[in-house]
């Protein structure tokens, strides 16, 4: 006859049976015994490159090697992404500036001519010379930057869909360099034509009587006086200029392949340690660096264009927060 368990039975010795599987077979797996011991650990996440190979965490000349020009594409693909380092931070934080001072110098650059061309526009008696001046200061001036760089994005994007020779202009190096360009191109612009409207009217007089007219007096008179005037107030456009090219990568523009600006980067940062106090100061720091350095060529061109004046005529050049847009 065939001896039949009663299911309560049956349940008890399975389950009391697991019951002293599962204390053996955790103490197995947790020191390495167990089926799954030969499977390849993944590595950690912040050694990549070089520093895997050799099995241990990157020293900061290693970090500064690898992620140095990282913003640029050139060097360590991976970012890193646990257990960050300071070493690290400064690093990628001030590969991104090579991005915010790229855009800043071209910007304020070619921005330069075209606010010299549309202040003598908007100072012309023509009104057809004077009225597009004067609305392209009011839109560039009336509207916040970061609208500006949204739309522009979008609009590029669309021109893009129409005309293929638009494309570079969906990408930042482009597209947001064309909008800092017009927007700094703008208030710059009001700057210089309130300095023309500012030349004393002796300068002028005098220019007359030496026989000085058209290219020669402007060359020579009206234009190296308007650069006198408005070189201070200048000097704090452009500060402003490098500062709110952190608006590029924050804005629409995408950073391709994670090769963004300082902010980018700063951001990158503060979102893995949920520590926003450690990078953005570092960028903070970056950026005063960078202004100081502004204010010292800015100061340097400030002092050639009034050395021709007596000591206690020259302005010297001063940083005005509270006049800073």
């Amino acid at each position: 006859a065939v001896h039949r368990i009663p299911p309560s039975r049956l349940a008890d010795m399975v389950f009391r049976r697991i019951a002293d599987i599962l204390p053996v077979l955790h103490q197995s797996i947790r020191s390495g015994a167990g089926p799954y011991h030969g499977a390849s650990n993944p590595r950690p996440s912040h050694i990549c490159g070089r520093s895997a190979e050799k099995g241990r965490d990157m020293s900061c000349w290693e970090t500064i090697a690898d992620y140095a020009l990282r913003s640029q594409g050139i060097g360590e693909r991976l970012l890193p992404r646990s257990d960050f380092t300071l070493c690290q931070q400064f690093t990628l934080i001030g590969s991104g500036m090579i991005w915010n001072i790229y855009f800043g110098v071209v910007a304020l650059c070619a921005g330069f001519f075209l606010a010299t061309a549309v202040a003598l526009g908007k100072a012309a008696q023509t009104i057809w010379l004077r009225k597009p001046a004067e609305w392209f200061i009011f839109i560039f001036r009336g509207s916040p930057l970061f609208i500006q760089f949204f739309f522009a994005y979008f609009l590029f994007l669309s021109l893009k869909g129409a005309y293929p020779f638009f494309s570079p202009l969906t990408s930042a190096w482009a597209g947001a360099l064309v909008v800092l360009f017009l927007n700094t191109a703008a208030y710059t612009g009001e700057i210089f034509y309130g300095a023309l409207q500012s030349i004393p009217k002796g300068d002028t007089e005098a220019a007359d009587a030496y026989g000085l007219s058209g290219w020669a007096r402007f060359r020579r008179v009206i234009w190296p006086t308007m650069l006198r005037l408005a070189w201070p107030a200048y000097t704090n456009e452009a500060i402003f200029l490098f500062h709110a090219t952190t608006l590029v990568f924050f804005s629409g523009f995408p950073a391709t392949q994670q090769r963004g600006d300082a902010l980018y980067y700063a951001n990158y940062f503060a979102d893995k340690t949920f520590n926003p106090f450690v990078p953005y100061p570092i960028l903070a720091g970056y950026f005063i660096l960078l202004t100081l350095v502004v204010i010292g060529i800015f100061g340097f061109i400030n002092n050639r264009l009034n050395r021709h004046l007596p000591q206690d005529r020259r302005k010297a050049i001063k940083i005005r927060p509270q006049i800073i847009r």
